[in-house]
């Protein structure tokens, strides 16, 4: 699946994360992203963490427009959250490849998880 630009999706998530980084050092006053860096890791999981409650709400509710509102807002907190750790959507992709193909049963018992 393309986007508008005809590009795949991982691709807009990558310029998001560019973004993302872009506003490390801007303006905390002019910046949400730049807010949230300066509010620091504490604050930025935090806000990562309220938005997977609230995706999770609407997906209980079954509301699946909201269910894709939350998603995105998920999906962005989740990468400030990627760049304030220094990973990149590159690190979360080679990880997905490696279990690809793999249970997860099995890689579950490897990480000595239940």
């Amino acid at each position: 699946m393309d986007d508008r630009n005809g590009s795949q999706p991982s691709a807009v998530i990558d310029r998001l994360y560019e973004v993302i980084e872009s506003r490390r050092s801007a303006d905390p006053s002019s910046s949400h992203t730049a807010k949230l860096f300066a509010k620091g890791t504490r604050k930025i999981a935090q806000k990562a963490g309220e938005e997977a409650v609230e995706l999770v709400i609407e997906a209980v509710r079954g509301k699946r427009d909201r269910i894709v509102e939350e998603s995105a807002d998920l999906m962005y907190h989740l990468l400030v959250l990627w760049a304030d750790a220094r990973v990149r959507p590159q690190d979360v992709w080679q990880e997905l490849m490696r279990r690809e193909g793999i249970s997860g049963v099995s890689e579950k018992a490897a990480r000595g998880e239940e």
